[in-house]
């Protein structure tokens, strides 16, 4: 089979991508090891993605925005973040302005299987996309003159660009060579939805107790995601509650901020690991989403800094075909290298520093993390920074 682009990954990253080309005379074709009606009916997994304006923009540009039910976009009004025992918080107020219009957010909550489902629905809209579903990849390789994929059934699909959207543990890009900052925290991360007798205010918070991260997003005013960070060793102690004791865990952990909560839901965990591509190109080959940068979630910017991925190559790879030109030339791919590095090797380097930072709890340190939040808190041009990185 011959395309022009070959994506390896049918997930939000990857499907965000291909959908990008409607209406080209570019084609795509996506490979995913899944079947496709689970593309079709994404499961809940507990996941809530916190969404700034810019990707915003990008998904109502792409149409997914719109495929979401308006009750389940959820308002992120405002930020706070609390160290050890104090209610001393750092605030984020909700922003006058954003992007150029007046706002009441500083961004927005959409949970993963809905945006994998609108993802899917555009794509599906595409006559130039070919879904090739139920079926893994057994090799990559590329080479001056194309890239080619060889699939699990013996078919290969040869290409103009071979584009890794397949996770933050990409074998693809491990198989094309491409090295990355792998940093795994020895942490898992316990996600699940409770709902409350207080009203969260639809404010955002992020906890750095002493041994544990808790995170709160607001979805409705009484229901709210925990995204509990907690060392490997320590997960079980969590993870083998029933639902009721986990409440009262989750509702102990907060001092009662919220009143009295109970699980709204599945519980669901994941390895907390993440990850930064050395470049995000190779020969004929591009990396996006996590398979290029896989962040830690306390800044919440790993899906956005997927879209953004997807918006610069895109644009570069329609430009140069509109004009007759390569779409797989290293120019073109170095470009898009460094328009993304730029943004994402600070933040990732950044956050991770920060998270280290916070989670260290040795008694200097302790006293240290109150006195940064103070710091932090008056420092207005640091704060209207940090800001800008939250609303995109």
């Amino acid at each position: 089979m011959d395309t022009d682009i070959v994506v390896v990954g049918g997930g939000p990253a990857g499907l965000a991508f291909a959908r990008q080309f409607k209406n080209t005379s570019v084609r795509v074709t996506v490979v995913e090891k899944s079947p496709e009606d689970s593309l079709k009916n994404p499961a809940y997994d507990g996941r809530e993605i916190a969404l700034t304006h810019r990707s915003r923009e990008i998904m109502q540009h792409l149409g997914m925005w719109q495929r979401v039910p308006e009750n389940e976009i959820y308002r992120l009004r405002d930020a706070k973040v609390f160290n050890g025992t104090s209610d001393y918080t750092l605030h984020f107020p909700e922003p006058t302005q954003a992007r150029g219009g007046k706002t009441d957010r500083l961004g927005n909550l959409i949970s993963n299987h809905n945006i994998r489902r609108a993802a899917y629905e555009e794509v599906k809209t595409c006559d130039n996309v070919q879904l090739l579903c139920g079926v893994g990849v057994k090799s990559v390789e590329s080479n001056e003159n194309r890239a080619l994929v060889t699939l699990e059934n013996g078919d290969t699909v040869s290409a103009k660009l071979l584009i890794a959207a397949d996770s933050r543990f990409s074998n693809t890009r491990r198989q094309l060579g491409i090295a990355a900052d792998m940093h795994d925290f020895g942490r898992t991360v316990i996600v699940f939805r409770t709902k409350h007798t207080i009203s969260n205010q639809h404010t955002a918070s992020e906890c750095f107790f002493y041994g544990r991260t808790l995170a709160l997003l607001p979805l409705e005013e009484h229901l709210t995601n925990c995204v509990i960070t907690i060392t490997n060793t320590k997960a079980h102690d969590l993870l083998d509650l029933s639902p009721e004791e986990l409440a009262k865990e989750a509702q102990k952990m907060l001092g009662g901020r919220l009143g009295e909560m109970e699980i709204a839901g599945t519980v669901h965990s994941y390895p907390l690991v993440g990850v930064h591509a050395e470049k995000f190109y190779g020969t004929r080959c591009a990396l996006i989403g996590d398979a290029a940068v896989g962040m830690h979630p306390v800044t919440a910017h790993g899906y956005n800094l997927g879209l953004e991925s997807t918006d610069i190559l895109s644009k570069l790879i329609i430009q140069a075909a509109q004009k007759g030109k390569d779409i797989g030339n290293p120019d073109l791919l170095e470009m898009y290298n460094v328009k993304h590095q730029l943004h994402t090797r600070p933040l990732y380097h950044g956050t991770n520093a920060m998270v280290t930072f916070f989670t260290t709890d040795t008694a200097p340190v302790k006293l240290l993390r109150g006195a940064v939040l103070r710091i932090s808190n008056n420092l207005p041009p640091l704060k209207k920074l940090i800001s800008k990185q939250l609303t995109g």
